[in-house]
């Protein structure tokens, strides 16, 4: 596999039984058994035809913001979207962005130029990729709601190049139609004239709310659960008595009940006892099933949904 993927790409960018918990906020999970930094379609044409012909896993990892690693680690291919991946080009109101642009440090580049309608991008901690995907949000906006387009490339399909509109992407609350062997490559937003003071403001009135509401300070995967229609998921955990549960060195965060930190020693392991223990506590007092909006990679699963897992 090694000798596969350095002879299809750069060699210096494979690195074999890669630890790969340094990409993840939660700071825990195994190695895989390759990671390989991508920096332009042309490598994932090259990394998907290795993972096609020898049969491979892979997993494409942005921030790391929402993913939790076994501890066993990813047995096949981690790829990393490189520099070649981001950039922002402005035309008028119409914002184009690379998937592996941060998403804060795009909020902040337009409305600084007096763009609005992305504020709530300073909230989320993940790419424009991992945010087109899953239909990332807050504070009342989410990415549907500017998105024109999306490019992708399909690695199952021969690694082509495809550009989905909204529709195509059906999406809804914290998900998209997009198919597991998609990569999405970049967006094209459309914001619209706003105050830059104003957005300024309204930003950093994000920013404390989180310091309020959440443990920012803390190693966490960001919200474990989607909301369930009409409700909470923390208010849920914490009403089943889970608010500081721990396993090992995680714990469900005294902050904020859809959170779970991790300390010292902490294992993989640990954060998904804990999230099967909530969504079992849940189930029984409350008759409702808590679906993960974390995604899971490498676990051998039981009691989560398929369709959160890699």
């Amino acid at each position: 596999m090694i000798a596969a993927l350095r002879e299809a790409i750069e060699p210096s960018r494979v690195t074999a039984a890669a630890p790969l918990a340094t990409f993840t906020t939660l700071r825990v999970g195994g190695p895989a058994a390759a990671l390989v930094r991508a920096e332009d379609a042309a490598d994932l044409c090259a990394i998907a035809r290795v993972t096609e012909t020898l049969d491979l896993p892979w997993l494409v990892i942005g921030k790391g913001s929402n993913l939790l690693i076994a501890d066993t680690g990813w047995p096949g291919v981690a790829v990393v979207l490189g520099r070649g991946f981001r950039g922002v080009d402005v035309d008028d109101t119409r914002v184009l962005a690379g998937a592996a642009e941060p998403m804060p440090a795009l909020a902040v580049k337009v409305a600084r130029q007096g763009l609005g309608g992305l504020a709530f991008g300073v909230a989320i901690p993940g790419t424009v990729g991992g945010a087109v995907r899953m239909n990332a949000g807050a504070h009342g906006g989410e990415i549907r709601d500017v998105l024109d387009w999306a490019d992708v490339v399909r690695m199952g399909a021969g690694a082509e190049s495809e550009r989905w509109d909204g529709q195509r992407l059906g999406f809804s609350y914290r998900h998209s139609a997009l198919p597991g062997d998609a990569i999405v490559v970049r967006a094209q937003l459309r914001l619209e004239r706003a105050d830059a003071g104003r957005i300024a403001d309204d930003m950093a009135e994000m920013r404390q709310w989180r310091r309020d509401n959440q443990p920012i300070n803390e190693p966490s995967c960001g919200s474990v659960f989607r909301n369930p229609p009409g409700d909470s998921a923390g208010r849920l955990i914490e009403a089943a008595g889970l608010k500081g549960f721990g396993v090992g060195g995680a714990q469900v965060s005294l902050r904020h009940g859809n959170f779970i930190t991790v300390g010292g020693g902490a294992r993989a392991a640990d954060v998904y006892e804990i999230i099967r223990t909530a969504r079992h506590r849940v189930r029984e007092a409350f008759g409702v099933d808590l679906q993960t909006e974390v995604v899971l990679a490498g676990f051998d699963l039981q009691d989560v949904p398929a369709e959160v897992t890699t």
